[in-house]
Parts: C-alpha cells; structure tokens; sequence
C-alpha cells in the first residue's frame, strides 16, 4: 500500500525535477507556437508562477520567475488588451499580481506589480461598461467573454480582489465593475432562462451548441465561476447590492440541476431542457476540474460558507466525495491541471479530501516520466504531448504537487496561486 508520505515525498522531488527543467525562458518559448508565449495558459506567465511559489526554496526559483516575467513582457504584443486572464497581457498581469507575494522580497517588483493592478483594473471596468451600454442597446444575452474564468470578469474579478487585499487601491474599480456585472448577470435571468444562458449563435465558434442555446454549468465558462469569485470575495468583505443574493440564487441553480443518476453535472443545459425543467444524463469531464466535479464543488463550499447555508456546504462536500468511491474510474485525461488529475488533486486539497486528493496525487506522479521533457505529458484522447505551462502543461502540475506537498510560503500571504482556479 502506498503511503501518503510517500506520496507527498515522490511530489516534492517531481515539483522540483519540473521546476529545474523550466529554469529558464528559452526553454519554455522555444517549444511554443507564436503568441503563446506571453499567454498565462501555456506560457511564460505560468512557469514565472511555478519559480515564484518555490522561492522559498532557492534563491535561484526568485531570479528565474523574474527573467519568466521579463521574458513574458517581450512576448506580449503592444496594444493587447484582452481581459481574460489566462491570454496575453491580463495574463502577465495576473501572473504579477499572484506570483509576486510569494518572493523573498516583493517590494522590488512594487512598481510593476501596481502598474498590472491598476491596467487590469481599467480593462475590467471598460468590458463592464461595454457590455452594459450592449445591454442598453437591446442585448438579450452576456457571453463568455464577458463573465468566465478564461476570458471574462470572473477571472479577472478575482485576480483583482488579490491586489485589493495586497493594497493596490488601483484594483478597486475594476472590482467592483467585476463584482456588479457578475451580480446583474445571475439576478436578472428571463423566465426559465438565466442570466447565462446563451443562444446557440452567440457560442464561440469552437463550441457545437445546442439549436435552443445552452446554460453552462462548469468552472471554467459556466455559472460555477462567477459563484466562486462572487462567494469569495463576499468572505473577504467585498460586495454590492445584491450579491449575497447572487451567490444563493446561483448555488441552488447547480443543485436543481445536478442529475441524481450519476451526481455529476451536465456541461450545459439547453434551452430546450431548461424549458422542460429536466436534463439529459451528463456525458463528458464530468470529473475534472474545468467542467465537473472538482471546480463545481468547490464553488459551492464557498457559496455555503458566504452565505451561510450549510447545506449547500454538506452538498459539496458529498459530490466530491463521491471521486473516493469511484477509484479508476475518472474522466478525466492525463495529469495536468485543466482537465486532468492535477485539477482534482488542487480542488480535493482545497476542501480537505484527504482521500480523494490521495488518490488524486498518487495518479499525478505515476504519470511523471523522466523521459519526457518536462516530466509531464499532456493528454488529449491518443495524443501525448510535451507542454511546459500552467493548465495545461507541466507547470501547472508541478504547482499542485508543491501545494499538496506543503512546500513553505511566505508568512502573512493572502492569496494563493490556485485563486486562479477559483479554487481559494
């Protein structure tokens, strides 16, 4: 029988092997397509944010996470200005505002650590008020780009609520357009319609919606994002009129439609079902961190807590519970964090699943091969691939493994690199 001490022994050494390959920049641009570099999601960004959380360790880790961000900045065209955090130039951002707290000595990245709080700030403020003038204008619908994780005020909002709370007084408009966009968005749905809900035409075009449009349910590009960051933030003291509400409106929307055949969630919820009042039974990442489990039942323990609903706590806890009880049989691809093990491990972690996480970080290292390059592989159904970044690549598992590892950290750190997860 494996122990946990073995466990947590084999990720602290694999956290480390990981971390010493993506010492330096080149390393990391030199295996990435153009303009993927300066993206938090697969670049620069991302491996800046592994060297920053092992600071602590060797001096070494602080110069690299400064050359990443250095790097980064090279690689992010002038001009970009997209909010979503894990894209260039929010990302960069983002990666600042988290990763610069974990440094041994953070005041000499003062300057540029305010500078993203206060661009960031600005970007957020200016989708929040060109979705509302859109809503002004006979706008039936809020997209993706507007409210999730990957690309909208979800995200932001909550790398935003980090600078706040490390005193960048910059952050707070562009929080507080994040927090009453987000709220608008849940409390103002349209018959059996939510605020979410959008029509198949205004899916992005990688995405095969439903004739009847689709409510998104996961982490990453459904309702569980805005929950998150919306309980989060309330747990911090940050709020606006109508967000408590928000936040109970939107947590007993995911239990309504949790199916009782499986315990999972569907991806989406069509129109037509919504009308219907019952859903198809869930079919894919009903496991991972991105669309499943891992990422919705995390939301939901924060909305209990900020609500002060404890069943709804109770309900999490049970769904992720659930992982326990289904050993191997996880769909979920690979050890990385978007939609492999490491998102589970992260997510069981974060609610103190001793035995998920168990299972979750025993299936991360066996999958560390030091043939590879990175020492993870990303998965995609046949296809393996060497990756070096944070959702998808071999940073984003190494970060999970020094978090389950207990790696130290600095005293007195408010915000913890899975924030962006809006796992914390």
């Amino acid at each position: 029988m494996v122990t946990n001490d073995a466990i947590t022994g084999d990720a602290e050494r694999q956290c480390l092997a990981v971390t010493e390959r993506l010492l330096h920049p080149e390393t990391v641009t030199t295996t990435l397509p153009a303009g993927a570099a300066g993206s938090l999601a697969d670049g620069l960004p991302g491996t800046a944010l592994l060297h920053a959380r092992l600071a602590v360790v060797h001096a070494d880790f602080a110069t690299a996470a400064a050359n990443h961000w250095t790097h980064a900045a090279r690689q992010t065209p002038r001009g970009v200005n997209r909010t979503g955090v894990f894209h260039a130039g929010a990302g960069l951002a983002a990666s600042l505002i988290i990763g610069v707290p974990y440094l041994p000595d953070p005041a000499r990245h003062a300057t540029s650590t305010a500078r993203a709080a206060r661009w960031l700030s600005t970007q957020a403020v200016t989708l929040a008020e060109h979705h509302r003038a859109a809503l002004t204008h006979g706008a039936m619908c809020t997209p993706w780009h507007v409210y999730d994780v990957i690309t909208g005020l979800a995200g932001t909002g909550r790398v935003l609520l980090a600078a706040h709370q490390s005193g960048h007084t910059a952050a707070q408009p562009g929080l507080l357009a994040a927090l009453t966009t987000l709220t608008t968005l849940i409390n103002q749905g349209v018959g059996s319609r939510p605020g979410w809900w959008l029509p198949a035409d205004r899916h992005p075009d990688a995405v095969s919606a439903h004739p009847s449009g689709a409510a998104t349910t996961g982490v990453a590009h459904g309702i569980a994002g805005p929950l998150a960051f919306l309980a989060t933030a309330h747990l911090a003291g940050c709020t606006v009129p109508g967000q408590r509400d928000a936040i109970s409106h939107a947590a007993g929307w995911l239990l309504r439609w949790r199916d009782e055949r499986t315990g999972t969630w569907p991806p989406h919820i069509t129109g037509d079902e919504l009308d219907a009042g019952h859903a198809a039974q869930p079919a894919g990442r009903a496991y991972a961190w991105c669309y499943g489990i891992p990422g919705i039942s995390r939301a939901l323990t924060l909305a209990g807590q900020a609500a002060g609903e404890h069943v709804v706590e109770d309900a999490a806890r049970d769904v992720l519970g659930l992982l326990a009880e289904r050993p191997g049989r996880w769909d979920v691809e690979g050890p990385t964090l978007c939609h492999g093990h490491a998102g589970v491990l992260c997510a069981a972690d974060a609610m103190h699943n001793t035995a998920v996480a168990k299972q979750a970080a025993t299936a991360v290292t066996d999958a560390f091969n030091p043939t590879r390059r990175f020492g993870f592989a990303h998965v995609a159904g046949s296809t393996t691939t060497d990756r070096p970044g944070f959702l998808t690549g071999a940073a984003g598992t190494a970060l999970a493994l020094a978090e389950h590892a207990r790696r130290p950290v600095p005293e007195g750190l408010r915000t913890a690199w899975d924030a962006l997860l809006l796992l914390s």
